[in-house]
Formats: C-alpha cells, structure tokens, sequence
C-alpha cells in the first residue's frame, strides 16, 4: 500500500483514511494465508497531481503571484521514477505488516522552492515592500489541518534495511477484535 507522511498524527480525512488503511493491512497480515501486506510511507513526489510544483509553474506563467502557505512550510521530496524504483524494492521486502519509511533526504522550505522556480523561470522575485522584481511570493496561511513540517514516523523505533534509503518502521498495531470493533461502527 501506498502512504503518505500525513497518516502520522493525522489532521485531516485523507491522513486518517490512510493511517486507517495501514492498521487495516497491520491487521490483515496478522491472519493466516499466502498475502503479505506492507506499506510504503513516504512524502511529496515532484510532478505528481498533489504537488505544488504544477501550481508554481501556472502562477508563474500567469505573472504571479506565486502563494505559499507560511514562510516556515517545509516538505520533502522526491522524483517519480526515484519513488517508483523505492516502492518496488520496499515491496520486495515484506515479510508482512511492514511499514517501510523512505528515506526523502533534507526537508526543502516550499518559499526557497518557489524562489528558485520564479529565477529558474527567468524572472526575480518582487520584493513585497516596493515593485522591484516580476513575480511576488504571497503568503495565504496555512490550510485547516496543515502542518509546518512533515513527519515520516509515529514512533522513533526504526530499522534501516539492507537498501541505505529504506527504513523499516517498528509502530505498534491495534489489537484485531478492538479494530474489527471499531471499523463496524464506522461502517
């Protein structure tokens, strides 16, 4: 299964529906049969529908401005083809229940992100006290449930694989009558 750093402490639907996925599998690989169940946790992947890269490229080409949610936002990143290559070499992994985190390298501040874009783009960013510059960084604050800095782990008990970028996370699971309990009631 595919998570996403927003199944830790989750404070939306999406990261709640997710960690409520990885217990799920958790819970599956638990029973007897030939299925094993992992899970692959990872952040943001450059490009894909999610990320903000597309949003900066079309505020850009529009003239700005370039909104970033809070001047301390950081997120990690990947590429697609490096996230593809990880998932499928954690997968083979699996003995089953496993909650494999990659490793996303250094945290980038989405401000420098958008910065560097605005350059890249061949334009200089505007300062926001005077009309120097094409394209101004607008700060819109951040989204109900948003966090500052992303996390990769629930707990700090982590195993690295024989892969140096692949992480095995030791998280407890909930106990299968309490989760079947619980999810008939969210049904």
């Amino acid at each position: 299964m595919i998570s996403t750093d927003k199944a830790v402490r989750p404070t939306n639907v999406m990261g709640a529906s997710k960690r409520l996925a990885e217990l799920v599998l958790q819970d599956l690989s638990k029973q007897p049969g030939q299925t094993r169940f992992s899970m692959v946790r990872f952040g943001n992947v450059l490009g894909s529908s999610g990320s903000v890269v597309p949003l900066f490229k079309e505020q850009i080409k529009a003239g700005g401005p370039v909104t970033v949610t809070h001047p301390e936002v950081t997120r990690f990143f990947m590429t697609i083809p490096e996230a593809a290559q990880l998932v499928l070499q954690a997968g083979s992994m699996g003995k089953g229940g496993d909650v494999f985190v990659l490793d996303m390298g250094e945290p980038v501040k989405i401000v420098e992100l958008a910065r560097k874009m605005i350059e890249l783009s061949g334009f200089s960013v505007k300062a926001s006290a005077s009309d120097v510059g094409d394209i101004e960084i607008e700060f819109v604050g951040l989204r109900p449930g948003e966090k500052l800095y992303e996390e990769l782990l629930i707990g700090q008990n982590v195993t690295w694989t024989k892969h140096p970028r692949i992480m095995r996370a030791e998280e407890d699971s909930l106990d299968p009558k309490f989760l079947d309990e619980n999810l008939k009631i969210l049904k």
